[in-house]
């Protein structure tokens, strides 16, 4: 009974409090579909240059008409100079430039290397990798024209497809099909989303219960008066509530954006619950850090980011220092963040991220184990106080 009446607690604390529903129910709800809106094109094309063409050859105006072919740039300017391209990249009209010198016809003729210049702007890495693979694709094709044209001469349109290419590759997307930034970056983040608002939520209503009770963690209620209880009664909350919003962002939310959804949800069930269940005992066990409503706000919030560098979704987890990589095991969310993107984005079945799973379910057990060991404490003291103010102390 104690637990459900801790478990009501904590729904009334909830309810009373807008600073909390807004990190519980309307972030978890609105936050998702804002942050994916967002990338909802998946990838960037057209990207505009500009073209330094100084040799204005047949050829080099080829090149130029090939590059503005594809779909990863545009040609939106031609300039007499360098510098003329470099005003207009510094008021941002256009991110990247390319230079033909004005030799590049004649040293083709010559059998002599060309060189064509790219110059990026770095404020996107985006802008630079349709940049080169724009002008790496062009000048890949242009290479196999000359070769055939100048060095081999094929009889028929078979033999020069031969001669261009003796070994052809097919390049085939696995998974993002779509080689969307979207459909890379938004499944983690949702459960990014799912482990921050909880921390966020839980941070909030420690904070409050300290600033109602002077700075005790505790309620003057007689029905906190076993550890396991409180820790279990505050979990049950927060675990069945963003069972629900978990259940949103994989089946709503996805949909909605058409990002991957290849698992079976049987799968992502067993493993949402876990992970919710490994967010929530640590969201309990780190809100005793917390003494006032905003310290969460600090405490939490600038962690996102380096939250989903450390995952190594974004990042490969084998480049980072090893203090980074045992640092990144104390947070679900570095287990959580890669099962469900091989859950989601892959097909993978529960078994497949058994080594993720181990992680979670270790984590469980020693943020539980942590928050009902920090509650007892809680409560001894609680007790010392009142056989103090019995005494007379």
């Amino acid at each position: 009974m104690n637990i459900i009446k801790i478990w009501t607690d904590e729904l009334l604390t909830v309810r009373k409090d807008i600073g909390i529903l807004l990190f519980v129910v309307a972030m978890p709800l609105f936050y998702p579909l804002l942050y994916v809106s967002v990338y909802t094109l998946e990838t960037q094309r057209d990207v505009p240059i500009a073209i330094v063409d100084a040799d204005n050859s047949p050829t080099s105006r080829q090149f130029v008409r090939n590059l503005d072919a594809t779909p990863e740039v545009k040609v939106a300017a031609h300039c007499t100079s360098v510098a003329e391209a470099q005003q207009l990249m510094e008021r941002e009209e256009v991110y990247s430039v390319v230079v033909i010198s004005n030799d590049f016809e004649n040293n083709l003729h010559k059998g002599k290397q060309s060189v064509v210049g790219l110059y990026c702007n770095m404020c996107s890495m985006i802008y630079y990798k349709n940049s080169m693979l724009a002008c790496s694709n062009v000048s890949i094709a242009m290479n196999r024209e000359i070769k055939v044209e100048n060095y081999i001469h094929a009889n028929t349109e078979h033999e020069a497809q031969i001669v261009q290419a003796p070994i052809d590759y097919k390049h085939t997307p696995l998974y993002n099909t779509a080689q969307g930034y979207g459909s890379f970056l938004m499944p983690p983040v949702l459960m990014l989303i799912l482990q921050q608002t909880l921390l966020l939520g839980i941070g909030m209503s420690m904070g409050r219960t300290r600033e109602l009770t002077g700075g005790y963690a505790l309620p003057s209620s007689r029905h906190y008066r076993n550890a396991f209880e409180i820790v279990t009664g505050k979990s049950l909350f927060y675990l069945l509530l963003y069972l629900l919003w978990g259940v949103y962002a994989h089946i709503f939310v996805t949909k909605l954006f058409g990002l991957p959804q290849l698992g079976h949800y049987s799968d992502f069930i067993l493993f949402i619950v876990p992970y919710l269940a490994a967010c929530t005992a640590m969201g309990v066990t780190l809100s005793f850090l917390i003494y006032h409503r905003e310290d969460c706000m600090l405490l939490f919030v600038f962690m996102s980011l380096p939250l989903l560098f450390m995952s190594g979704v974004s990042w490969p987890a084998n480049n980072m220092p090893e203090t980074i990589k045992w640092i990144s095991y104390l947070f679900p969310s570095t287990f959580g963040l890669n099962a469900y993107v091989r859950i989601s984005s892959m097909g993978a079945s529960i078994a497949d991220v058994n080594r993720e799973m181990i992680g979670i379910i270790i984590q469980i057990a020693v943020y539980s184990v942590a928050a009902c060991g920090l509650y007892y404490i809680k409560l001894r003291q609680k007790r010392r106080r009142r056989a103090n103010g019995i005494l007379g102390i």
